[in-house]
């Protein structure tokens, strides 16, 4: 018979790549919304090329994995429970806002997860301040600059092609959204497939498979594959949100959208920061609509977006916290 500790680990695999896998369905619209909004994709191509450059992204780096595994909970702290009941308030949090067609961040969820946990297994000692000082500082960030971002790339845009035909104009950024929707698809998979790297790299170390914080190529080819997976189930409620109601989207404010959004995650990754794909890109979608005047936002939707946002670290932490309540009689500390 296996032991406890051993079959902790076994399920701390499993719920990360079941969340890698629904963070893939959940943040499809980050991907290709815009593109298929503005009929630059179909849906069909756009969820291909997405699925395939998700994997090529989360093969790339590895840097976000270790902030996520050595950041949030401190190294005394951490056990196998902490990190499947983190993991757990993560993916039922993400299937609440996926339910309900909202683009809430997957990102906030797991961190909000882990903390939760954490605080359920040690109380708050068991949180690392200063590594959340700075992950909570990046997520904060990430969407102020995707929006001036977005905002100054239409304006850049507009004034530089402003003699040229409406017509040929949507033609010619049609066509580069093509391009643009790849490297936001790239980009979405260099942050967020290494949620789920630093999950399961934490449970081997905690259980001493690994001596030192350092992804196995086998954690990053089986998460990469989950995303690539789940991306390629859609997430055509969240799509609808994104692509559709929040803001109209021409080819040229996609393309911005897409190219603000790339700059700002892929840069982030470069340094290890987390970021939340649906956080950026959405405010990269208001930036562009209020380029165009304050009534080109659908409100509604944008409060129900900031709702979300406000809520998941908090809700993510508590359905944890009650995860690990309910467990530990169970399986142990």
């Amino acid at each position: 018979m296996p032991d406890q500790a051993l079959i902790l680990l076994v399920l701390v695999i499993v719920a990360a790549l079941l969340f890698d896998y629904i963070n893939g369905f959940h943040d499809t619209a980050n991907a290709i919304a815009t593109s298929v909004s503005t009929r630059a994709l179909s849906v069909r191509s756009a969820i291909v090329l997405a699925a395939s450059l998700n994997f090529i992204g989360a093969m790339a780096f590895t840097k976000v994995a270790k902030t996520i595994g050595t950041d949030i909970i401190t190294a005394d702290k951490l056990t196998q429970l902490v990190v499947l009941s983190g993991v757990l308030g993560a993916i039922l949090w993400n299937l609440i806002t996926w339910y309900y067609g909202l683009p809430s961040s997957s990102s906030h969820a797991i961190i909000g997860g882990i903390m939760g946990a954490g605080i359920a297994h040690a109380g708050v000692t068991a949180l690392k301040w200063a590594g959340l000082k700075k992950i909570i500082l990046a997520l904060m960030i990430s969407p102020v600059l995707g929006a001036i971002a977005g905002f100054l790339f239409v304006i850049l845009f507009s004034r530089a092609l402003w003699s040229r035909s409406p017509a040929g104009v949507n033609r010619g950024f049609r066509r580069m959204q093509i391009l643009s929707a790849s490297f936001m698809a790239f980009s979405h998979g260099t942050a967020d497939a290494q949620k789920s790297m630093g999950v399961i790299t934490m449970a081997l170390l905690s259980y001493g498979l690994i001596p030192t914080f350092e992804v196995p190529v086998w954690v990053k080819v089986s998460c990469a594959l989950a995303m690539a997976l789940g991306t390629a189930a859609g997430g055509w409620r969240i799509i609808k949100t994104v692509g559709k109601d929040f803001v109209k989207l021409q080819p040229m404010t996609g393309f911005s959208v897409d190219s603000a959004s790339t700059a700002v995650i892929l840069g982030a990754s470069l340094f290890g920061l987390p970021t939340s794909t649906t956080h950026v890109v959405t405010s990269s979608i208001m930036g562009v609509g209020l380029s165009k005047g304050m009534n080109s936002v659908n409100w509604n939707v944008a409060k129900r977006i900031v709702v979300a946002w406000v809520l998941t670290i908090p809700a993510a932490a508590t359905v944890a916290y009650v995860a690990y309540q309910v467990m530990v009689p169970f399986l142990g500390k």
